[in-house]
């Protein structure tokens, strides 16, 4: 009785309560900007460019205007948050007979609107993707997307660093280049002095991705180990850095994709963090689970015994149709299944930080943040690969979610379990109503990692939680008749989930964590 007469209580106090409107999910702590450890960190392209508010060309969207047959990207971002004002409409594309849009990295609001997602969901920040032959134009024009994500990452707390990519670039002259742009960041657009560049060992995190690769340069281990790696370690003392080579994925055993012979093992040993290149060696939950057990796991021995850090790299799928490099869902996501079987194993095997490749890389079909979860939520002309392409029903923001919870358990908040904390396999049937009234009570599970809900999906675009005391906990949004809370720090008690539906009328159910 006396429980009862508790929760009756509750539900009166709950009712008087104004609830929020459109609050946003309580913050996360800024992350640390001072060390690698525990880091899981996303690359990030902001290559995607249009003729909009930012300007410039159609780039990486497409070849030319965006159409049917122009397309270079599968999957299409989940844009629904922005205002149209910010985004490039392309002509003739359509989704649902209305306009298509796209956005540009040259945009602020769009690199403001990306990180705010990563404070959102609790992710540490990203590396970002500066391709060496570009860097001569990007200085020209002002860095602008470098420019907007230094700002972004100051208003939203994440961190960042630069990350060469020597794609293309000139073997016998790229030492003198990487120097002078590196340079250039430090002293002109001082880099390593933002309060959000992510530095190691008191130095700023610098890398290079490619070297030891078959089809990448150098050629040379020897002049780029004594010209780059160690002019990074002991040159100018303001352009020192911890170094972070993304290399060869079998960097350790030199073959299938590495370059053989010697040299390249004392390269290897030089750098100060490791981070071998994995995206598409392997196809699918099993053998991500056989590569974690025969490769990421003795890589980690060896870093260890030569005095490395190491990074290895998960990526969440991968598809390149429209690129005409590779088939249609090439390597499936399995719901996010695939992803996290990849940062388990390494995390099981030791591995103390992590990068997932990528944030934005909606060319190759890797890419994390929103993305249309339907066919027809992308545009009617042309191949698309939805979210539900591999058989479940799942929210734009699916992948951020799985990301929080990967970058839980490298920061120690949750014990590393084989078995994908959430669960992709639940239905989508909204929760039916009768004669207009909205439902009185909805469905709450505890999944383990959190709490499920199920709501009338045409009437709640959001709930709010509470603790029984009133205190608000966190706004989370519902997708076709279901929202997940994945609570952070949550301690045991009753709480309170409110749903409010478009005419005011609300939705209230008690419920009470373990």
């Amino acid at each position: 009785m006396k429980q009862a007469s508790a929760i009756a209580g509750i539900m009166i106090m709950w009712l008087m309560a104004a609830a929020p409107s459109g609050a946003a999910a309580s913050a996360f702590p800024k992350a640390d900007p001072s060390t690698l450890i525990g880091k899981v960190l996303f690359g990030y392209q902001g290559w995607f460019n249009c003729p909009g508010p930012g300007g410039g060309p159609w780039t990486h969207w497409s070849r030319g205007e965006p159409n049917a047959g122009s397309l270079s990207v599968d999957m299409y971002p989940d844009l629904s948050e922005f205002p149209t004002e910010a985004l490039c409409p392309a002509n003739g594309m359509t989704i649902g007979g209305k306009q298509a849009y796209f956005y540009s990295a040259n945009t602020p609001a769009i690199v403001e609107g990306h990180f705010r997602w990563m404070e959102e969901y609790g992710l540490d920040g990203v590396l970002v993707q500066r391709f060496l032959i570009e860097a001569g134009w990007k200085r020209g024009s002002g860095d602008v997307v470098l420019k907007n994500i230094m700002a972004a990452a100051a208003a939203h707390g994440r961190v960042f660093a630069i990350e060469y990519d020597i794609s293309s670039a000139n073997d016998n002259d790229y030492i003198n280049p990487i120097r002078g742009d590196w340079m250039y960041l430090v002293d002109e657009l001082k880099l390593t002095q933002h309060p959000c560049y992510l530095r190691h060992a008191g130095k700023p995190v610098v890398g290079i991705w490619g070297p030891g690769l078959t089809d990448r340069i150098p050629s040379d281990p020897a002049r780029f180990k004594a010209d780059l790696i160690d002019w990074f370690k002991t040159g100018p003392a303001q352009y020192r850095a911890t170094y972070m080579g993304g290399t060869p994925a079998r960097w350790r055993t030199l073959n299938v994709d590495s370059r053989g012979g010697e040299g390249w093992e004392a390269a290897y040993k030089d750098m100060d963090v490791i981070q071998p290149w994995t995206v598409d060696r392997y196809k699918d939950t099993a053998t991500a689970k056989a590569w974690a057990a025969t490769m990421v796991a003795p890589d980690v021995t060896q870093t260890k015994a030569d005095g490395n850090l190491y990074m290895p790299v998960a990526f969440p799928g991968f598809s390149c149709k429209n690129l005409g490099l590779c088939a249609a869902n090439q390597v499936p996501r399995e719901g996010g299944k695939f992803l996290w079987a990849q940062a388990y194993g390494a995390k099981a095997s030791g591995a103390s930080m992590l990068k997932i490749a990528m944030f934005d890389e909606t060319d190759e079909g890797s890419a994390m943040f929103k993305l249309a979860p339907r066919r027809g939520l992308a545009p009617d002309q042309g191949f698309w690969l939805p979210l539900n392409a591999d058989g479940y029903d799942l929210p734009s923001d699916w992948y951020l979610r799985l990301g929080r919870e990967v970058t839980r358990m490298f920061h120690g908040e949750r014990a590393p379990t084989e078995a994908m904390p959430l669960d992709p396999s639940y239905p989508s049937a909204a929760v039916t109503r009768a004669g207009g009234i909205p439902a009185q009570r909805m469905a709450v599970t505890h999944t383990g990692a959190g709490f499920r809900f199920r709501v009338d999906a045409r009437v709640a675009s959001s709930l709010a939680i509470y603790r029984a005391d009133g205190g608000l906990q966190a706004t989370v949004l519902s997708h076709d008749g279901f929202a997940l809370w994945n609570p952070h720090g949550i301690s045991p008690g009753i709480y309170l989930a409110k749903m409010r539906d478009a005419g005011g009328e609300t939705a209230v159910q008690v419920f009470a964590a373990p």
